[in-house]
């Protein structure tokens, strides 16, 4: 290489320079100012949605959503102040948006179904449902997915897409429940006495709320016994504890009183 086309090849790397240095230097100080701005623009969010008692995992996702579409934004602006062309960038970043999008349709609806979950809260953290055929206590609402856990000690998942578009029964949300239970006993019963003893029971156990009041009355003539419905209501925590309380106290006081409870006999058929 000879002299002059080295001075030649220093000049040029001089004039790129000299021509890209200012650029180059605007670029690092939006970046820089970007970083910052995105990141304090995204904590201000979330701080405002946190005050207006926005659901936590919503303000979380829109926090996160705002960040990235604030990064997207400064690394397009960043390429195209160091004068590289940027529509061509644009247009792939546009066809592979589409593509991801096609792909995920599924987790778009469950996401969907997450945000609907999420606005309308048909249940919060820690309450008693049933939905999609299974019963348990919400652990946790994610965005594509509920976590609940059954009262066996299940942790199931279900997709927020089936579950927003299905019936919810939200046994937890009115603060008290009502244990349905039949109590049956046999035909040759005093039935005046039977209802007596059981409305007498339900007195005795202090969960049982007096409003709204229990009802105890007929509520079927079976082929071999004769049904009463008992419905007493108390609060949600206690449920379980009425519904054993009930069925415990009833046994010892039909024993005690001579009320028999009828069960199904097998019949032996003896062969001469």
């Amino acid at each position: 290489m000879t002299t002059i086309e080295i001075e030649n090849y220093f000049e040029t790397i001089k004039k790129l320079i000299l021509e890209y240095s200012p650029k180059f230097i605007i670029a690092i100080v939006i970046l820089l100012i970007g970083l910052w701005g995105s990141s304090f623009i995204t904590k201000t969010a979330k701080k405002i949605m946190l005050k207006r008692k926005i659901e936590l995992t919503l303000s979380t996702f829109i926090g996160n959503v705002i960040f990235w579409t604030l990064r997207i934004l400064l690394f397009v602006t960043v390429i195209s102040k160091l004068g590289i062309e940027t529509s061509a960038f644009v247009t792939i970043l546009g066809a592979a948006g589409l593509a991801i999008g096609l792909s995920l349709q599924g987790s778009l609806s469950n996401f969907a179904g997450g945000i609907l979950i999420i606005l309308f809260k048909p249940f919060r953290l820690g309450d008693f449902i049933e939905a999609q055929g299974v019963l348990g206590t919400v652990k946790d609402i994610k965005i594509f997915s509920t976590v609940v856990t059954s009262p066996d000690n299940k942790q199931i998942v279900i997709p927020n897409a089936a579950l927003s578009n299905g019936v919810i029964t939200n046994h937890t949300v009115n603060g008290i429940r009502r244990v349905d239970l039949i109590i049956s006993v046999d035909y040759k019963t005093d039935l005046q006495l039977a209802k007596t003893t059981l409305e007498t029971i339900l007195e005795t156990i202090p969960e049982v709320l007096q409003e709204p009041a229990a009802m105890v009355f007929i509520n079927n003539l079976g082929t071999s016994s004769i049904d009463f419905a008992v419905r007493p209501y108390t609060k949600n925590e206690n449920f379980w504890k009425v519904k054993s309380d009930v069925l415990e106290k009833t046994k010892i006081a039909f024993d005690k009183v001579g009320i028999e409870i009828p069960y199904p006999h097998q019949v032996e058929i003896h062969k001469e």
